[in-house]
């Protein structure tokens, strides 16, 4: 199983090219990092991977991927059902019962620090308890990519650097991870990160980070 990009190039319509020349491959084992500054293209590029839009230029080969999760920077989630509903949801969707689904949501919950928010309404969780919330039910779904766009950006600082290296070790559950951040924790939590103002074309370059590779 494996995600390419081969001479992958994006703008948007009468816009200037964000990035070009991205070659990379991920497979499963590593949390990778996608970074750059605002306006660089990571959320773009993060719809390239799951297929939902298509690059200006080069392609995406996706091998062995059949189940896509995605966390966006915004959570959203049905204002009466719990905390526990939206996790256990996936699993029900999937065939199982619930007797047999709920102590499985209760671990993804429990995995980033919400157990004690398990019977709350969604409409009652701060924003930081959504969008934990939002990765605990994409955890749980067991997808062979996850995306996550900015996971930390709601965060306050202690629970932002717990979130960071739980990403960072998601990639052992055998599922390729990519999450899109502008934060130096999140990035240095990850196996690799891919800077993308490094493939910005020349004079639309900004300060930027060479990519980094290695293992935690």
């Amino acid at each position: 199983m494996f995600v390419s990009a081969h001479g992958l190039a994006h703008r948007f319509p009468g816009t200037d090219t964000l990035f070009e020349h991205l070659d990379f491959t991920i497979e499963p084992g590593h949390t990778v990092a996608i970074c750059g500054p605002s306006g660089c293209g990571k959320s773009p590029l993060l719809s390239i991977l799951a297929g939902w839009e298509r690059p200006a230029e080069g392609t995406v080969e996706r091998s062995g991927v059949d189940r896509i999760g995605w966390v966006f920077q915004n959570p959203y989630g049905v204002p009466e059902r719990s905390a526990l509903d939206h996790v256990v949801f996936p699993l029900l969707a999937k065939g199982e019962r619930r007797r047999d689904a709920e102590p499985e949501a209760m671990a993804a919950m429990e995995l980033f620090d919400l157990g004690y928010a398990a019977g709350r309404r969604f409409s009652d969780l701060s924003g930081g308890e959504a969008q934990r919330l939002m990765l605990a039910r994409a955890v749980c779904s067991k997808p062979d990519l996850l995306l996550v766009d900015e996971p930390t950006a709601q965060l306050d600082t202690r629970t932002a650097h717990s979130v960071s290296h739980v990403l960072g070790n998601l990639a052992g559950q055998g599922m390729i991870v990519v999450v899109a951040t502008h934060d130096p924790d999140t990035r240095d939590a990850c196996a690799r990160g891919i800077d993308l103002a490094d493939y910005a074309p020349a004079g639309n370059q900004t300060s930027a980070t060479p990519e980094r590779e290695g293992t935690r």
